[in-house]
């Protein structure tokens, strides 16, 4: 079962309060990115080597919860996101599954904002239409249950948000 789902990169408007201070009230730290290879979130790309970005404490589900009128009570975390120091365009083409080259897991929450659970999606030797489809058979079955409202897509070796999908 193959569905189309759409990575959300934090929002333009996000992005701007986090370059002033971020969601655990630090300033922006910007640094130049000498060998690359960091994800950034404002655009689900890896930068290159030379940019600008700024590593940021973001708490995505709090600031979603905030859209939503929900209550993510414990489950509110805040962590580090690379971000990009200064403008940035957003996401370029249609690059459907950004950050798949590792284990992933997806954690699903429910409209009110509690955790319903999740699924470890392992990477495989090499990008393929086999792997493109594991990472779209767990969102399918993410939101098949009528009670997911967003997927968050995380890093499993240290927990980093990477992007949020949600229900349609």
């Amino acid at each position: 079962m193959t569905t189309t789902h759409t990575p959300r990169p934090v929002p333009p408007r996000v992005l701007k309060e986090l370059r002033t201070a971020d969601d655990a009230g630090r300033p922006l730290a910007p640094f130049t990115d000498e060998e690359g290879g960091a994800p950034l979130r404002c655009c689900l790309r890896h930068s290159e080597p030379g940019e600008r970005i700024a590593l940021v404490s973001y708490a995505p589900l709090r600031r979603w919860a905030a859209e939503t009128d929900a209550d993510p009570g414990a489950y509110d975390e805040q962590g580090p996101v690379f971000i990009h120091a200064g403008q940035c365009p957003g996401p370029s083409g249609t690059a459907a599954l950004p950050f798949t080259n590792a284990h992933r897991v997806l954690r699903r929450y429910s409209a009110d904002g509690r955790i319903l659970g999740g699924r470890l999606v392992e990477p495989a030797e090499s990008f393929d239409e086999a792997f493109a489809d594991a990472f779209s058979d767990a969102f399918a079955d993410a939101f098949a249950d009528p009670e997911v409202a967003v997927v968050q897509v995380r890093a499993v070796e240290y927990g980093c948000f990477l992007y949020e999908v949600r229900r349609a």
